[in-house]
């Protein structure tokens, strides 16, 4: 049986084939985006249980950020886990609350256990 569908959006191809690897490996559902136009359409049509999302996309004009928060006007409460590999700096002011930021390069296990961090809260 397929686990909690999670969104996975990275405009990097090799990046997103492996964490959709990780995600499927680590027993939950998958969709993937390659840009926050695609990750909102998604989001229109399909009712994901995650969004992992990166926060800067190339030349995209919806960025990481923008996702998430539509994203939680689909679902208040949707566990959000953004990745950058570039400064945090804009966690505080553009995080969406009762959200995780890893910072790239980050081990499987740290997805896995955020992810799972998330979907268990007791307020969810």
């Amino acid at each position: 049986m397929e686990g909690p569908l999670v969104l996975i959006v990275d405009d990097d191809p090799t990046v997103r084939n492996f964490m959709t690897d990780v995600v499927s490996d680590g027993g939950f559902g998958c969709r993937s985006a390659c840009s926050g136009e695609e990750a909102v359409s998604l989001l229109n049509a399909e009712r994901c249980q995650a969004l992992i999302v990166d926060i800067g996309f190339g030349r995209d004009h919806v960025k990481g950020w923008s996702v998430a928060r539509r994203a939680r006007a689909f679902d208040p409460s949707l566990p959000v886990i953004y990745m950058t590999g570039a400064s945090t700096d804009e966690w505080a002011a553009e995080g969406v609350p009762n959200g995780i930021l890893l910072k790239k390069p980050f081990a499987p296990t740290q997805l896995i256990a955020a992810l799972l961090q998330l979907l268990n809260r007791p307020d969810v």
